[in-house]
This record gives structure tokens, sequence and C-alpha cells, in this order.
């Protein structure tokens, strides 16, 4: 039973095939596909993959997450932020705040006009509201990499998901912190010491991510063979997902940070990422057919009314947020259009908060959140990228 896990990775990858081909005939990306096989051999349908199986790999998700996340990391170039100045940052704060803002007030209206609202559900409230700038970046990337999307919308998209995940990060430390003084249960940690900890961990994932950049940038200097150039990536990114989450950092945004500093520094990178591309798609698929394989479709029944308000909700705040952002930064009007839409998809960093949360509320509403977030990841990982296909071909950006 050793080999068991070669069983199931097989099965992953023969899965996301067959229906990675089936979403191609329905003019729907691979990834969808993928989504859709996984939750079908699932243990929520046909159980080929049981539940034990999807907890047992978890290092393919985390392997995948580090290649994704590097391979957005360069597309954040001093170049680009030169051409283009703040507009991403600006529209990354306020496409995370309003997402935040809109959940927030709606579950307090629900709260408010059924007679509930108490200083507990206040914090319900917010803590839920805290996750939703949350955006996943992994679908995002596989749509723009399949359709090879380019332009000035898609440039623009991926630079706002890469700066995305830090600004939510810091707005749900902000916002736990403020439950916790509200609910007293932080009476041993300062207010400020619990909003300073989340600019801690960005900052040493991204120093983590800063010196395997380098690392990287030297090493392929002096091997310049193919296959040694491919292997020094691979090991940084393994090193930098481990020593992240052995510190307490983002493995996300280390990684992420490791790909801008190679970008920017070694003159190799467009070569170097050329060989990694060809390694990639294997682990790309077992990471999605995964994905799909731990949704659970027993929670859309348990959901609920704010369950969906947080849904619809944050949907709305993250189009309009983004709307807003490009407005006031003058962007160009396809991306005033088109940008909130592709910022629906909502996986692991959230799923990640709402195991917080589980920490910071008691354990009935805890769960009631942790059930929310998972319910919400099924829906906005099986429509998000279609939406996010829809929209870059709406702005120009995918030639079908």
């Amino acid at each position: 039973m050793e080999y068991i896990a070669l069983y199931y990775a097989g099965i992953l990858i023969v899965t996301g095939l067959i229906f990675g081909k089936f979403a191609k005939y329905l003019k729907l990306p691979n990834v969808t596909g993928y989504l859709i096989g996984g939750l079908l051999i699932g243990p929520s349908v046909l159980g080929l993959v049981k539940s034990d199986a999807v907890e047992s790999l978890t290092l393919v998700a985390n392997v995948a997450l580090g290649f994704i996340a590097f391979s957005i990391g360069n597309e954040l170039k001093i170049t680009y932020f030169k051409e283009v100045g703040i507009k991403p940052i600006i529209i990354a704060i306020l496409e995370s705040f309003f997402a935040v803002f809109a959940v927030f007030i709606c579950v307090i209206l629900y709260f408010l006009i059924t007679g509930q609202l108490g200083i507990t559900n206040i914090r319900f409230a917010l803590v839920l509201s805290a996750i939703a700038a949350a955006t996943a970046p992994a679908a995002t990337f596989m749509v723009v990499r399949q359709y090879k999307a380019k332009g000035s919308l898609t440039n623009t998209l991926l630079s706002v998901v890469a700066i995305d995940d830090s600004v939510a990060i810091m707005l749900f430390g902000i916002l736990i912190a403020v439950a916790n003084i509200l609910g007293k249960s932080s009476e041993n940690t300062s207010l400020l010491l619990q909003i300073l900890t989340p600019f801690w961990e960005i900052i040493l994932s991204i120093g983590i991510g800063a010196i395997f950049g380098l690392i990287v940038t030297l090493a392929t200097r002096w091997f310049t063979g193919r296959g040694n150039r491919i292997s020094v990536v691979v090991a940084a990114l393994f090193l930098t997902v481990f020593l992240s989450n052995l510190l307490g950092g983002s493995a996300l945004l280390a990684c992420m940070a490791m790909g801008a500093i190679f970008a920017n520094v070694s003159r190799k990178y467009e070569e170097v990422n050329g060989l990694v591309y060809f390694i990639t798609p294997p682990i790309y698929i077992m990471f999605f057919v995964l994905s799909g394989a731990e949704l659970k479709l027993s929670l859309l029944l348990t959901v609920g009314i704010i369950g969906f308000i947080y849904i619809l909700s944050r949907v709305v705040g993250k189009i309009f947020g983004a709307w807003t952002g490009a407005k006031i930064t003058h962007s160009e009007l396809k991306i005033q259009k088109y940008l909130g839409l592709a910022l629906i998809p909502q996986a692991g960093v959230a799923i990640g908060l709402s195991l917080i949360a589980t920490q910071v509320l008691d354990a009935q509403m805890g769960a009631q959140i942790r059930t929310i977030i998972l319910s919400a990841t099924l829906i906005y990982e099986l429509f998000g990228p279609y939406i996010t296909k829809k929209a870059l071909v709406a702005a120009g950006e995918i030639i079908l």
C-alpha cells in the first residue's frame, strides 16, 4: 500500500486530462473541467478519491500554489510599474475594501431586520467580512495561461491578484483584532500586537522570497544546463514553501516575491520560465482536480441565508471596488468595465483565514463561517473561471 499515492496521482491526472478535453468542447476554461472532474471522483459523488487521500495529497496543493505564485510574481516587473504607476495597488486596495464593506453591511442589515443584532453577531459579521477580500490567483492565472490572454486588462488583473492577498491579510488582521476586543477574548494580547502581526507575516514572507529569488538568480548564472536550471527553481520553490510554513509566513506571498525578484534581477528569467512551463502542467492538473475533490455538495444545503448574502455581496463589492479604483486612477474603459468580473474566484487563502476565524469565535459560529467559506469556494471556483474568460474575451484580450 506504500504506492497508493501514485495510484491517486495517476487518477487525478487522467481525470484532469479527460474533463479538460470535455471543457474545451463546451468552450469552458480547462480549470472548470478539472474542478468538475475532481468533484465527481471525490468523496461527495463517486468516492474514487477518499477523504483521507485528499488530505494526504495536500503536498501537491502546496507545490502547485508555489509554482503559480512564482509565475504571477514574474509579472511584477519594475518596468511595468514605472509605466502604469501605482494604479494596480490602488485598485487592489479598493476592490478588497469594498468587498469587505459590502459583506459587513449586508450581514449587519440581515441581523438588524431579523432582530438578532448584538455584540456576538457584530463580531460574527466582522470576521466573515474580513475573509471577503481574498481572491484566488490560481484559477485566474490558469485562464490567462490557457488562452494566452494579452493586454492592459490582463496585466492589471495579474498585478491586482498578486497584491490582493497582502491587502486581504492586513484587513483580516485588523478586523480580527477589533472582533477580539469586542469579545474581550484577547486580554493577554495587545490590540497593537494583533494589528502588527499580519504586517510581520507579510514582511517575513517577502524576505524569504527575496532571498531565494537572489539565490535562483545567481544559481542560474552558474548552472547553464537546462535540466540544472529547472532543478534550481524547483529546489528553491520547495525550500521557500517549507521555510514560509515553518516560520509562520505565507508561502503564496513568499513565492510571489521570489518570482518578482528573479524577474527583475535576472537576465535569464524568460529562458528559465520557458523551461519551467513544460514541467508544471501535470502539477496544475493534480492541484485543480484535487481542489474539486475537496468540494462538498452537501455544504450547499447548510449554507443558509447568510451564506448567500456573503456570496452575492462579495461579488458586488469586488465589482464596484474594482470599478471605483479603475475610475479614480483613470484606467482604460475596458479595465473599469471588466476587471471586477475577473476577481470572483476565491479558494486557498480564504479557507486558511476561515480556519483562523474558528479560533476567534465560539465553536458554533466558527463552524458556520467555515461552512459558508467552503460553500462559497464551491460556487466561486466552478463559475469564476468561466466569468473571468468571458470578461477577457469581451475586453478583446482573448482571441477564440
